[in-house]
């Protein structure tokens, strides 16, 4: 799995606040599943629900979500193109005071991993990273 340390990285270059108090970013993975459609081939994906919990945040709310947004823009971008999950990323405050507050942020994430087989048949799992968007190429 690569996205959890990827968003988390992002997340962090936005907050740097986050970077240098690491205890303060938790992330789990909820929900997931393993989906293998094809008979022929050993390749499957990995769904799961990302969940990150961000304690004592006083900052800008927006400048998060801002750099949540941008790394689901070239990581997950069915979030943001497609009707049906456009309302998947959610997310619950707990007020602490007039300027601190946990956030608890929940999105769905998937990735793929490609099985490849060489000549003498040994096989090697890959993950692949995501398509770029059409407006990025």
């Amino acid at each position: 799995m690569k996205k959890p340390a990827s968003l988390r990285a992002a997340i962090e270059a936005a907050v740097p606040e986050l970077a240098t108090d690491k205890d303060r970013l938790l992330a789990f993975i909820d929900n997931g599943s393993i989906v293998c459609t094809s008979v022929e081939s050993r390749s499957f994906e990995w769904r799961y629900t990302m969940n990150l919990i961000i304690t004592d945040y006083a900052g800008d709310p927006n400048q998060l979500w801002l750099a949540l947004l941008d790394w689901v823009k070239v990581n997950q971008f069915p979030l943001l193109a497609s009707p049906s999950l456009q309302e998947q990323i959610r997310f619950e405050v707990d007020i602490l005071a007039d300027d601190k507050v946990d956030l608890d942020i929940k999105l769905p994430l998937t990735e793929n991993v490609v099985v490849a087989r060489d000549d003498q048949g040994n096989e090697t799992p890959s993950a692949v990273d995501e398509p770029l968007p059409a407006w990025m190429i």
